[in-house]
């Protein structure tokens, strides 16, 4: 079915215009279009944007589909506004091989909410001791081309140098969880004034800012692409804007939850704000707002992580560390960087679909609003603020962070290639 959208503006620019759909494509954009044969949806002045796509999302399928699915994660996904998702491999089993990743794509495509990526494993078994089958994960139908331990760092600097090295050979890239091991044995939440009164063992940022200045070193020596999962301090942003001063090829995505959360709420000891990396500082929040905006971050990835009830309603020292965000991501971006003018609606299309599609390598996702592009989209309406219930969301998990908060933007409808999986803000 061809379809009409009447009335919306691209990237929130200008007077509101039509668009239509024809065969996964968009074929014309103009006003007072006909409507012809195809189905006309009224957008009523929302803002049009390229799909949404992650580059970092945890969907726990295979061996934890307690937690999520596919099914159910990329469902979240479309209600969201996204149209592709980078699925990592922290599973059960990893996906440490071509089968595996495999398995997730097909997965995906079965769903049909949204495209699903498989990320691999570095190394086998993310146990960073040898280095997993890069090649024939980057070969298989799946078509790897990001690979991450996620969960986990590569700590060991011989091989995250050969992981760099070899990637380079199908130009995928490295994503690295930046945590150094033996300086976070035990950690609970950020180290700082808050984890002394609280008496829990902190996590400090040198942590991560140690093992980001060692792979940005090594990813220059070898010439190859670096990409900093979830940057949560200062310090970070400090280092990657310094790597790219260099001309170095490193990347970097924040979460949303990082751009508005800090650490003081781990005083209510609600195992919901425990995350890995921890909730840091007003002072981190404020530079990684600055590091977004300015383009030192290149991206927001939701580090989406559902967990089943009994893994994080326990005490804080046994939950697991995680929280969901595919359904919330664009509400607290436009709380955080649109309403107070830090990025515009074509900015936030660049951080939250066409950079992230560019270093997944992503194809025909990112793309242009113009005539002749694949038609994966998403309308958000300005004039739609929301109240989170985590009763209410798609995913199977519950550990929002912002249960009870309001967001001033909803995701109206979302098309993937031109078909909807989301209109009027429920599953089409």
């Amino acid at each position: 079915m061809n379809y009409l959208v009447r009335d919306v503006r691209p990237y929130g620019e200008g007077e509101p215009v039509d668009v239509r759909l024809v065969d996964g494509a968009i074929a014309e954009i103009g006003t007072g279009l006909s409507d012809g044969d195809s189905r006309v949806y009224a957008g009523g002045g929302a803002v049009l944007l390229p799909g949404l796509v992650d580059l970092h999302t945890h969907l726990r399928e295979p061996g934890r589909e307690d937690a999520e699915t596919v099914e159910t994660g990329t469902l979240a996904a479309a209600l969201g506004g996204f149209t592709a998702v980078h699925a990592m491999a922290n599973t059960d089993p990893v996906a440490d091989t071509a089968g595996v990743v495999e398995q997730v794509w097909r997965l995906g495509q079965e769903a049909g909410h949204c495209d699903v990526a498989p990320v691999g494993a570095v190394t086998v078994g993310l146990r960073g001791e040898q280095m997993a089958e890069l090649g024939t994960m980057a070969d298989s139908a799946a078509r790897v081309r990001v690979f991450s331990d996620d969960g986990t760092c590569v700590s060991d600097a011989s091989l995250m140098r050969r992981a760099l090295e070899y990637v380079k050979a199908f130009d995928g890239v490295i994503a690295q969880h930046a945590q150094e091991p033996r300086l976070t044995v035990g950690a609970q939440m950020n180290e700082g004034v808050v984890s002394s009164r609280l008496g829990l063992t902190g996590w400090p940022a040198v942590a991560e800012e140690a093992v980001i200045a060692r792979d940005c070193l090594l990813a220059a020596h070898v010439g190859s692409r670096l990409h900093v999962c979830h940057v949560s301090t200062a310090g970070s942003v400090e280092l990657i804007r310094w790597a790219k001063s260099k001309g170095w090829d490193v990347t970097a995505e924040v979460t949303p939850h990082h751009l508005v959360l800090t650490d003081d709420l781990a005083a209510s000891y609600d195992p919901v704000f425990k995350v890995n990396p921890p909730l840091r500082t007003a002072a981190d929040v404020a530079a990684l707002r600055a590091g977004l905006a300015d383009g030192t971050i290149d991206c927001v990835a939701t580090d989406n992580a559902p967990h089943a009830l009994e893994d994080k309603e326990a005490e804080w020292g046994a939950a697991l560390p995680g929280m969901t965000g595919l359904e919330t991501a664009l509400g607290i971006v436009a709380e955080t960087m649109v309403l107070p003018g830090r990025l515009t609606w074509r900015q936030v299309a660049e951080r939250l679909s066409s950079t992230p599609a560019r270093i997944g390598r992503l194809e025909g996702h990112g793309r242009p609003l113009a005539v002749g592009e694949p038609a994966n989209l998403c309308l958000v309406d300005e004039a739609a603020p929301w109240t989170v219930d985590a009763a209410t969301m798609a995913t199977r998990s519950r550990n929002t962070p912002f249960a009870g908060r309001s967001l001033p933007v909803g995701v109206r409808a979302t098309f993937l290639r031109g078909t909807p999986t989301v209109l009027d803000g429920a599953p089409a």
